[in-house]
């Protein structure tokens, strides 16, 4: 097996991993702070970056620098939404195939400000995502949207903004300062939350253990994807199989959480899958113009045109 695809697997597992943990650390804390706690587990990621030989490499690193650090605020927002939705009742196995339609945001943001052409296969993407919220949420007794459904969509939304700047940030700084910028970019958001919401913490070790584990499978899965990368995995590859981290955290969240995913919900969960492989088919890279295959390491990590988060 090549040594990127091993680490392009480790990148679903870890994925996958902090998919199901934020569950139940939802049902226990608030989303500010989990995003506070959690953020002790990007610390390791970010200081092992920082040492980096190739950290200060690419052709404007200063402005890669602070586009991924604008993503990294904006995703961390978007952080703070996806464990809402956990805690207003969704379930891992619903929420996390449902949050990776975020590109379809990505994908008609860059149509209308970057005039990016939207290609055959990512309209069947959005097509499908359209299809699959529909049966995440029909036969639902609240209305047209259910309250974890419609917190859902706000890190779709969020996600899909900072997956546009990432891809950007990526053509002006090497992947290990982009990936770097991005975690360092939602440690405000960790520091200011406790000024502006009430927190308790008299917290179990357990629990705080559960939130520094959603930090350090984050921040390694991020970590793993530089590494699938710099080995010489395609960003064409690498990246749309590492978005597929659903795939780790849907039998994970039945095994160990114990959810229940009815006939519909599986439907409509395989259509999410199916939306995001497609939604990830992007239009082949100009001959000129565009920076090697350098991603920042995230679920949204591919240069716009060029080469590659929740």
């Amino acid at each position: 097996m090549p040594r990127w695809l091993t680490y392009t697997l480790l990148t679903m597992l870890l994925w996958g991993g902090w998919g199901v943990v934020s569950k139940p650390l939802a049902d226990k804390l608030s989303p500010w702070q989990m995003q506070t706690l959690s953020a002790l587990g990007l610390l390791p990621v970010i200081g092992f970056l920082l040492f980096s030989r190739n950290f200060r490499s690419g052709p404007n690193p200063k402005r890669g620098f602070w586009l991924a650090f604008a993503s990294g605020v904006i995703a961390s927002l978007g952080n703070v939404a996806y464990y809402q939705a956990l805690g207003a009742g969704g379930k891992a196995a619903d929420v996390t195939p449902l949050t990776a339609l975020y590109p379809v945001v990505t994908i008609v943001l860059a149509v209308l400000f970057l005039r990016e052409r939207l290609n055959g296969v990512q309209g069947i993407g959005i097509a499908l995502s359209l299809v699959a919220m529909y049966f995440f949420n029909v036969g639902a007794d609240s209305g047209w949207l259910t309250p974890w459904l419609l917190v859902t969509l706000i890190p779709i939304g969020l996600w899909g903004v900072a997956a546009l700047l990432q891809k950007c940030a990526a053509n002006q700084a090497s992947s290990e300062m982009a990936t770097a910028a991005f975690l360092f970019g939602g440690l405000p958001i960790s520091l200011l939350s406790p000024l502006f919401f009430s927190m308790s913490w008299n917290l179990g070790l357990a629990t705080c253990g559960l939130a520094l584990a959603v930090g350090l499978l984050f921040g390694f899965g991020n970590l793993t994807l530089i590494f699938a990368y710099g080995l010489g995995g395609k960003a064409s590859v690498v990246t749309p199989m590492a978005g597929l981290y659903s795939l780790v955290t849907i039998p994970l969240a039945v095994l160990i959480l114990g959810e229940k995913v009815s006939g519909r919900e599986g439907l409509a969960i395989g259509l999410a899958l199916g939306a995001a492989i497609a939604l990830s088919c992007e239009n082949p890279a100009p001959p000129s113009g565009c920076s090697p295959p350098s991603t920042t390491g995230n679920p949204c990590a591919e240069s716009l045109n060029c080469s590659n988060k929740g």
